[in-house]
């Protein structure tokens, strides 16, 4: 199966991420979608925020079963060159067969490459952990969500929201900080399946930008405290060898691979249909 993951960062972000010796957001994507797969899966990365010759050389388009698109610091209104060279991808990819997966960023390239609309959310920053999203009707049939909880935390860093969607869109969760935490849409041939969330990050990599962004984590006030916030880094560093069945119960939507994956692998089951 090949797989085509776009980096939504341009070259500063991902660089910043490998100084403080992280993973960038697209080794991240890969390497969930290589371990989570039942499928032997090729996956290639392409970067149009960094270059306008982004495809290497003998490799089209048509080449992947599916298409992922990662989350990015950029914000869709700004327009810059990096952005609508991604919005023009996915119009191009539109007029083709595809099936594409969006997280976060990816969501809001794609609703806009569709002729909806993306702004700065009210509601403020929703960071760390989105927390009670919820189903709806749609969500619950939905092949997405096949064996998730109708009510459940992801992990999640965004400021922006999608604020009118393209046509025939379908919205399939909602919760407080946003009523469009995942949605789905054709357009022409290709089926988007997007999320505000970000399924791909895992709790090691989630204490490591919270150790980037401390500083702005506690000047937006996403803690009552500074040792609140050093205990949830500290859990999701650490959690694999601690034994606290009340964080583990709090925090279970979240260290439970398979459950905050879910929808990764079950977008990896639609490419095989």
């Amino acid at each position: 199966m090949n797989i085509l993951i776009v980096d939504g960062n341009e070259k500063e972000a991902s660089d910043r991420y490998i100084k403080l010796g992280m993973n960038t957001q697209y080794d991240v994507y890969s390497k969930v979608i290589n371990k989570i797969s039942n499928y032997e899966c090729n996956v290639s990365v392409i970067h149009p925020a960094i270059t306008d010759d982004f495809l290497p050389l003998g490799v089209s388009l048509d080449d992947f079963d599916g298409i992922a698109w990662t989350g990015s610091l950029l914000n869709i209104y700004d327009m810059s060159t990096s952005i609508t060279r991604q919005i023009d991808l996915a119009k191009n990819l539109f007029t083709k067969k595809n099936k594409i997966f969006g997280s976060c960023w990816g969501l809001h390239v794609l609703v806009t490459a569709a002729g909806g609309i993306v702004r700065k959310n009210p509601n403020g920053l929703e960071a760390v952990v989105a927390k009670k999203i919820k189903l709806n009707a749609n969500g619950i049939s939905h092949r997405l969500y096949k064996g998730k909880k109708d009510l459940f935390d992801s992990f999640c860093w965004h400021y922006d929201e999608a604020e009118s969607l393209p046509e025939n869109s379908t919205v399939l969760s909602s919760n407080k900080k946003s009523k469009i935490q995942s949605v789905v849409f054709e357009r022409n041939q290709s089926q988007v399946w997007a999320v505000q969330y970000h399924p791909e990050f895992d709790p090691s990599w989630i204490a490591g930008l919270m150790d980037q962004r401390k500083k702005i984590l506690l000047g937006e006030k996403m803690y009552n405290s500074e040792k609140e916030f050093i205990d949830q880094k500290n859990y999701f560093d650490n959690y694999k060898f601690l034994q606290n069945e009340q964080l583990e119960e709090k925090y279970s939507d979240l260290i439970n691979e398979k459950m905050h994956t879910l929808e990764l692998s079950n977008w990896i089951e639609f490419l095989k249909q």
